[in-house]
């Protein structure tokens, strides 16, 4: 088995989690309890807790943006990100930055997208166009 991040975090809503995650995002639903929830978010583990969320602030400088921080995210070929992108789109989800490419033409270009799930937890998406630019410098 490859291996797989774990990330356990606090929503305030399970049922709304699970409409998110599940039907916003797309990622099937693993076990749960009164309590939490696990989600397969794109090959690993995310567990929502009962609880208050994490707090964050855009302190994070990428490019001319400031991004909140703490987050959390993936990373996906280009193909997967711009179908997740339209999926986001189509639902409706509020960016806190839009979908788009950075640093295009130079060494680690790449696509990304900011939004947060109902609970302010804030989740980024890059897509690259191989596995080899993740880490080109």
């Amino acid at each position: 088995m490859p291996s797989a991040f774990h990330f356990a975090f606090n929503v305030t809503d399970l049922d709304q989690a699970r409409d998110f995650y599940g039907r916003a995002l797309g990622c099937k639903e693993g076990r749960s309890t009164e309590t939490w929830v696990d989600y397969d978010f794109f090959g690993h583990q995310i567990s929502m807790h009962l609880g208050t969320p994490f707090t964050t602030a855009n302190t994070g400088k990428v490019g001319n943006h400031m991004v909140p921080m703490p987050h959390f995210g993936i990373i996906l070929l280009l193909p997967e990100w711009k179908a997740l992108a339209q999926r986001l789109q189509d639902a409706g989800i509020d960016f806190v930055l839009p979908p788009q490419v950075r640093f295009e033409g130079e060494p680690g270009e790449q696509w990304t997208m900011f939004f947060r799930d109902p609970f302010g937890n804030p989740i980024e998406v890059k897509g690259f166009r191989t596995e080899e630019a993740v880490y080109a410098a």
